[in-house]
């Protein structure tokens, strides 16, 4: 290894020794671990709720109108390692109220749709429901970011029902269509490729960005495909269409 690898490589060993394996981390980890570990099983139970809701909306679209309109539900609780960078990122105390309070992205659902408008739909019937409380919207599909990702993000509060009780846990819901999947997963993990050269890294860079223009005027073009089906379809047809649409 050069000299200056095993410099870097040292001084990355320093700082995970100094900062993750700090005093204070380790003795946050020994006094909180198991408060720790319940409250991510909070949060699981938060992503059964919120996909059990997903799940009966597609299904009542299934019965009612001869149509699927979600295509696949993801869901995760964050990462220990994930956390920890969010706790440091935000620098936030080391406390599980704060951690509740500051981070909203522990329990996330993903809902992939087959087109744009099914969105929409989805969301406003997710968030009609009583038990769920809207804290944040951000709309990345009618302002996309300036990379070019697109999705809807709603961070919802939803009540888990325990042995001792009601609990209201917070849950992030991000809503696409297939190809704005597609384009943030590969977006993701060019992310993370740090050996890429300069020309190569701004290249790919304009590229996503063309990506991004072609599958959101892709989407625009198969929700319209959808629409003069459903105008011209027989007058049987057409009423079950029409209503699927409104």
């Amino acid at each position: 290894m050069r000299p200056l690898e095993t410099f870097i490589e040292q001084r990355k060993e320093r700082f995970v020794r100094n900062s993750l394996m700090s005093d204070e981390f380790l003795d946050f980890v020994n006094k909180n671990m198991k408060p720790i570990e319940k409250q991510m099983s909070y949060y699981q139970c938060a992503i059964m709720e919120v996909e059990t809701k997903f799940k009966v909306l597609n299904e009542q679209y299934s019965l009612e109108y001869d149509r699927n309109p979600i295509e696949d539900i993801k869901s995760r609780v964050k990462s220990m390692e994930s956390l920890i960078k969010k706790i440091r990122k935000k620098d936030i105390p080391l406390t599980l109220s704060s951690i509740e309070e500051n981070i909203h992205d522990i329990a996330g659902v993903r809902v992939i749709c087959s087109f744009p408008d099914d969105i929409y739909m989805l969301a406003d019937c997710l968030l009609s429901q009583d038990d769920i409380t809207l804290l944040e919207k951000k709309d990345y599909i009618k302002n996309p970011k300036p990379g070019g990702y697109r999705s809807l993000h709603l961070i919802v509060s939803v009540p888990i029902f325990l042995q001792d009780g009601k609990r209201n846990m917070t849950v992030e819901v991000q809503l696409r269509t297939i190809a704005m999947d597609f384009w943030a997963s590969l977006e993701h993990k060019l992310r993370y490729k740090k050996d890429i050269p300069a020309d190569k890294a701004k290249y790919l860079e304009d590229e996503m960005l063309a990506c991004a223009q072609i599958s959101a005027g892709l989407d625009m073009r198969m929700q319209n495909v959808r629409d003069v089906i459903a105008e011209n379809a027989k007058p049987d047809e057409q009423s079950l269409l029409l209503k699927d649409l409104s």
